[in-house]
This record gives C-alpha cells, structure tokens and sequence, in this order.
C-alpha cells in the first residue's frame, strides 16, 4: 500500500523525468559554460570541451569536436598578455603569415568590429593552408591544408586578449555561429 507522500514521490519525479526527456526531444542545448581569463569571461558551448593549456602563455584552451568527414577537430586557444602585444593590426598581419593561398601568399584577413557584453571586439577571418607558428623548444607542428581562423581581439589598456579557433574548414564553419555568439558574451572587467 503506497501512503500519498510516495505517490506525490513518485509524481514528482515521473513529471520531472518527463520535462527532462520532453526538453531532450527538442534538442535544447545544455547551457553555455562561462570561460574565466583573467579580466576577461566569455560564454562557450558545453559541447567544446576545456582542456589543459599545452602552453604557459595559454589562458584557456577547448577543443571542439570534428565535423562529420573531418578527421580532426578545432580547437580554441585563447592568449591575454598584460599591457597588450602589439596593435590589433600587427596581431592580424601575424595571423595572415600563418596561412598561405594557393599561389604561396598570404591572404588578407576579413575583419570586421562587432559588440561584446561591454566592449569592442576585432573579429577576424581566414582560411588556406595552415602553417602553424613554431615556438622555441616546442615540437614544429604539421601544416595543413583547407584551415580556417575565426579570431576575436580585444584590447584594452590593462591587457589584450587573442582567441583563436582554428580547424579543418568545414569543422570551423560548422562553428562560426557558436563563436559568433561567444563574442557577443565577452565581458571585460566590470564595466
């Protein structure tokens, strides 16, 4: 014989476990997690995985998964150096030497200012093949072919903040518009 607080119990629960399924069934994505540098916090998709930093200069790191046909995934590195690095300029011309188009040369970035939460946020782009920057007592990592960078500067007079997500073409534009609404979340400071 079941008493009505375990028939409650069980109603409960049953209409939890039911809102549960129901929101599953409507493919609702989990909510963002909030990515904290220092100064700086930006919300990500659970779905990109944070990783430990391979690098002392990294503040964070999340890899995403590969797009179907890809063999590899993306993956987000985000830098902050204290009084900045250089003008957003210079970051971008580094950035453009990393590729290279069909003909050898380096293409010129699509950049264009967007809003963050409280700040201006450089967004840029490009894709060719991907020659990785090759850091002293570090490995020299592969080069790739039909790579994509999709970029987000921020410069303030404390520090600048470089995210990066870099991938195999169809991976990082199957990303474009999580990372478009990652700039929008950034906020810095108190403001």
């Amino acid at each position: 014989m079941t008493t009505f607080r375990t028939r409650r119990r069980l109603v409960s629960t049953a209409g939890g476990l039911m809102m549960l399924l129901a929101t599953a069934a409507l493919g609702a994505d989990p909510a963002p997690q909030t990515v904290d540098v220092g100064g700086a916090t930006f919300q990500a998709p659970a779905a990109w995985k944070s990783t430990k930093p391979t690098s002392p200069m990294r503040k964070a790191q999340l890899k995403v998964e590969a797009a179907k046909g890809d063999a590899e995934g993306a993956e987000l590195i985000v830098f902050v150096f204290p009084g900045g690095a250089g003008s957003v300029e210079s970051n971008i011309q580094r950035w453009e030497k990393t590729f290279k188009d069909k003909d050898g040369n380096s293409p010129k970035a699509a950049v264009k200012k967007v809003k963050g939460k409280n700040i201006e946020v450089n967004r840029v782009e490009l894709a060719g093949h991907y020659y990785p920057t090759a850091f002293p007592g570090q490995p020299k990592q592969p080069d790739h072919e039909k790579y994509q960078l999709l970029g987000a500067i921020v410069t303030t007079d404390e520090a600048g903040y470089f995210l990066r997500l870099v991938g195999p073409e169809k991976t990082v534009s199957e990303a474009r518009n999580d990372f478009d609404k990652l700039i929008e979340s950034i906020k810095v400071g108190g403001k």
